[in-house]
Formats: C-alpha cells, structure tokens, sequence
C-alpha cells in the first residue's frame, strides 16, 4: 500500500481509469496555469508524462492543456483542500482534494467519514512527512536504486515492488530534480507528486482479515469520489 492507497486488485483498478484520466486532467489543468508548453513548465511535464503512461487519449490530454492555461475561454478554478482523519480501526488518512465546490466537498467528506472518524487540521498530519513521491522502473538489468538514489539526490527509497515499481522520495522542493536526473541512473519516471508518508504505519498484518477489508472499502469509498486527488493512509507493506 505504502504512502499513497491505491486499489490492490486489477479488477478494480480498470475499473477507476475514466476516475484516474479525470483526477490526471485536474492536475493537468491545475499545472497549466503557469504555461501550456511542457518544456517550460516542470510541473506540467511531470503530469503529462503521467498521463502518458496510462495511456491518456491525446485530445483528452490536449484539451485539459489548453483549459488550464486559458486557451479555450473557460474559467477553471479549483480550490486545494487537505482533509485529515483515521479509517475504520484507528488507522490515520489523509485525503487530498482538488475541488471546483468546497461546500460540496466538506458535505461528501462528513459523510464518507461517518464510518471513521473525520479529524480537525493538524490531527493525524504530525503523524505523515510531506516529501517529493517517485514512482520509477528500471530501462536496465544492471540498474541500482540505492546507488540511484544517492547519484540523483533523493532522500530514500524504497525496492520494487510486485510491479517493478521502486519509490524514491525526495525532499518536497527536489522533486522535479530527482525525476530529471533518474533516467542517467537506468529509471524511467512513471509519477512524481508531493505526497504524503507515515511516520508510524501501522501493519497490515496487525489487523484481522474483516478489520483491514473495512478499512480497504473505506479507502476505496474516498478515493471514488469526485473530488478526492489522492488518499494517503498510515499503513506499512
């Protein structure tokens, strides 16, 4: 699970890719008000290569771009807003959201939490380290993550997991370094976005088989909404 919840199975992880191309196109959008062209805007690089990776339609990618940035006339706004809390079972989450109606949200959120409990500002976030998350897979056999990590500048990492994923975090202002220089070291950057580690995860393995499926409907109930960007929940493994 590690630092960000993503849906464990792939029947259920096909299932959220039209909710996965609308969060990318928020972020896309929320990146291109500082410039439409990828090469001059760090940020909006980073998502874009994001959205590739998944295999994004093109027109769709372009036109969250062009939306963004102003270039079609609309107005887009979209207010960042940080809820904090714990899952069924103590277990500490925070949900990022990117929403166009704060009120709608807050609503949404109160709701969702009714099976949690819904925490104040500052009530879990002591428990998280707000770092640069990469996500990267080895373009060669002979590629080292720790020598990687060192060579590029970032803080830790974490091995490949079942995916061939290995996760380096980064200090929140070298993200966009770190992911530059990884592709030197035999990474190719499939995300990179600021996130959210617990300090203190809690194992999996500590819970009963009911208590962590509460807690993974739980998670998947926030990360549905259409509001909801990432969730970010204390758990190890």
């Amino acid at each position: 699970m590690g630092a960000q919840w993503k849906a464990k199975h792939k029947d259920l992880a096909a299932n959220a890719k039209g909710r996965l191309f609308g969060k990318l196109a928020k972020d896309i959008m929320i990146a291109a008000r500082h410039g439409a062209d990828p090469a001059a805007n760090s940020r909006l690089r980073l998502v874009v290569e994001q959205a590739r990776k998944v295999s994004m339609p093109k027109e769709t990618l372009d036109r969250a771009i062009k939306k963004g940035a102003g270039l079609t006339g609309e107005t887009v706004h979209f207010e960042h807003v940080i809820y904090e809390g714990f899952a069924p079972h103590r277990v500490p989450v925070m949900v990022e959201c990117l929403t166009d109606n704060v009120n709608r949200a807050a609503s949404d959120m109160r709701v969702l939490f009714r099976k949690g409990q819904l925490g104040t500002s500052g009530s879990v976030s002591w428990d998280f380290d707000h770092l640069g998350i990469i996500e990267a897979e080895a373009a060669r056999k002979d590629a080292d993550p720790e020598l990687a990590a060192i060579e590029a500048g970032a803080q830790d990492f974490h091995p490949a997991d079942e995916d061939g994923l290995v996760v380096f975090l980064t200090d929140p202002t070298d993200l966009d370094l770190v992911s530059r220089a990884l592709p030197a070291q035999g990474f190719t950057v499939v995300s990179a976005k600021l996130g959210y580690k617990p300090r203190n995860p809690i194992d999996p393995g500590s819970l009963s088989p009911e208590h962590l499926e509460e807690v993974e409907a739980f998670l998947a109930a926030l990360d549905a909404n259409e509001d909801v960007q990432n969730v970010f929940a204390g758990l190890g493994g």
